[in-house]
């Protein structure tokens, strides 16, 4: 019986810090611009008032949470089993 080996015709590829020269600067742009959303979004919620904070759904401490101010659905035990029972 003839015994056969499968290997892998392509090895995996030896990959530098950032890979190619134009992902690389692609990457560098991709994380400036992001750090600068969060910079002018940080700003822009520093200049809001707790009021403002509260409308827009922002949680912080000094001004309370939103989840304290929201409706809450209280479902029982046996719940299903009634509305079943009901059909």
């Amino acid at each position: 019986m003839a015994h056969t080996e499968t290997h892998a015709g392509i090895s995996a590829p030896e990959r530098q810090a950032f890979g190619s020269w134009p992902n690389s600067v692609a990457i560098i742009v991709a994380a400036l611009r992001a750090r600068r959303r969060a910079v002018v979004r940080r700003k822009a919620l520093a200049e809001l008032t707790p009021d403002q904070l509260r409308d827009i759904g922002y949680p912080r401490d000094d001004i309370g949470h939103p989840q304290d101010n929201r409706p809450v659905l209280e479902i029982k035990a046996g719940l299903m089993t009634k509305l079943m029972s009901m059909r």
